[in-house]
């Protein structure tokens, strides 16, 4: 068994009084998700998180390390994929798809995410996140 790791984060906004998150639709595969990718030597979670956003969206995030989730899934057969998620404030909202891996990027209001969600895994962990991106705003 292969055992792969990668991190990432539910980046957030505020906008017009409303909580939105940023999706991104992978190029490979045409799924909604979050921004996430694999931790190269040397990077701690949070550095890994906050470059793949960077990488992905071209967003400059500042992570909040207290949310951080665990998704465990098989991707192939013998590979076993852990991906850390934290919860992510955006510092821009302009963003800039990087072409090879992400095909569409758009902010969606965090009651309407669950429609373009593709994965279950995904939902529950917005579901978890929730009250954190409440308390970001209170």
């Amino acid at each position: 068994m292969v055992y792969e790791k990668s991190c990432g984060a539910i980046v957030f906004r505020k906008f017009h009084g409303n909580v939105e998150l940023l999706l991104i639709k992978h190029a490979n595969g045409g799924h909604w998700s979050f921004p996430k990718g694999h931790v190269e030597q040397g990077e701690s979670e949070v550095e890994t998180a906050m470059r793949e956003i960077k990488e992905e969206t071209g967003i400059d995030v500042i992570v909040d390390p207290t949310f951080r989730e665990v998704v465990s899934y098989s991707p192939k057969r013998e590979i076993m994929k852990d991906v850390i998620y934290f919860i992510a404030k955006a510092k821009t909202h302009d963003y800039v798809p990087q072409e090879e891996e992400i095909s569409e990027i758009k902010w969606v209001e965090l009651g309407r995410v669950h429609t373009l969600l593709t994965y279950d895994n995904d939902k529950q962990l917005v579901n978890k996140a929730k009250p954190f991106l409440k308390d970001s705003f209170s």
